[in-house]
Parts: C-alpha cells; sequence; structure tokens
C-alpha cells in the first residue's frame, strides 16, 4: 500500500442524540469533541440523529404502509379498472 494516502482510521464513539446510546466502533471520520469511554480510554464522539437503538425497524415500532389503497387511488387517479 501506498503510504500517506489513506485516511485515519480509528476508534470512535457514536452516540444516538435521540436516545443517548452510545457504542463504541471504528472510522476514519473524526471529531473535535471527544470522550471518555468505558474502558478509560478517550475516543472522538461523533453524534448521529439515528441508529438501531431508536430506528423504528430495529424497535419493532415500524409502520407498514396500506399497499392496496396506494393501487386503488393510483387507478382511481387515472381511470383504471
Amino acid at each position: 500500500m501506498k503510504q500517506g494516502i489513506h485516511p485515519n482510521y480509528q476508534k470512535v464513539v457514536y452516540m444516538d442524540t435521540s436516545t443517548g446510546f452510545k457504542f463504541l466502533s471504528g472510522s476514519t471520520k473524526g471529531s473535535a469533541e471527544t470522550i471518555e469511554w468505558e474502558d478509560g480510554n478517550t475516543y472522538p464522539l461523533l453524534k448521529v440523529e439515528i441508529s438501531a437503538d431508536s430506528h423504528p425497524f430495529y424497535t419493532g415500532k415500524q409502520k407498514l404502509t396500506d399497499v392496496g389503497g396506494r393501487v386503488d387511488r393510483f387507478k382511481k387517479k387515472y381511470n383504471l379498472k
């Protein structure tokens, strides 16, 4: 591999701003904010709006769309039968 062309890969802490859930992972993205993690080390803090802790698909609160109603509205709009 060529030296000096790859971004710096480091451990970072992601924090879900809607629930406060935090997890440690690796990333090439950095941050000026830091946080002390459970292991006593300090890592850059990246804030995200949604994670598996708050996403409706993973929390089981996902709404199912009414596909039949959509098709019927489409047919009615364009006079199809």
